[in-house]
């Protein structure tokens, strides 16, 4: 199969799940469980992708920058930080870990 197919096939299987979510009884999303579950899935996900972004490259694992960044951001973000202030000391350590060459 080529890559088109494949394409197109993920398209309509995501279109097709979203369509499920407005067959999702109301009384069912009202629940206080269910809505825990969906925050507590969310924060679940967003921590993965955040991590795999900060340290994949293609099928190998790579320690640059980006890891420091996050490592700042992090640290930011455990000080209370506006959100704006971790956006920028991200960046800030980025940029200061590649201007020493590590990255």
């Amino acid at each position: 199969m080529n890559l088109w197919l494949w394409l197109l096939l993920a398209c309509l299987l995501a279109y097709a799940w979203k369509f499920l979510g407005y067959l999702v009884p109301a009384d069912l999303l009202r629940n206080p469980r269910m809505s825990r579950i969906a925050g507590t899935m969310t924060i679940g996900l967003l921590a993965s992708l955040t991590i795999v972004n900060a340290v994949a490259a293609g099928q190998s694992l790579v320690l640059d920058a980006r890891l420091g960044a996050l490592a700042a951001a992090g640290l930011a973000l455990c000080l209370r930080a506006p959100f704006l202030v971790v956006v920028l000391a991200g960046a800030g350590a980025a940029a200061g870990l590649r201007l020493l060459g590590w990255g």
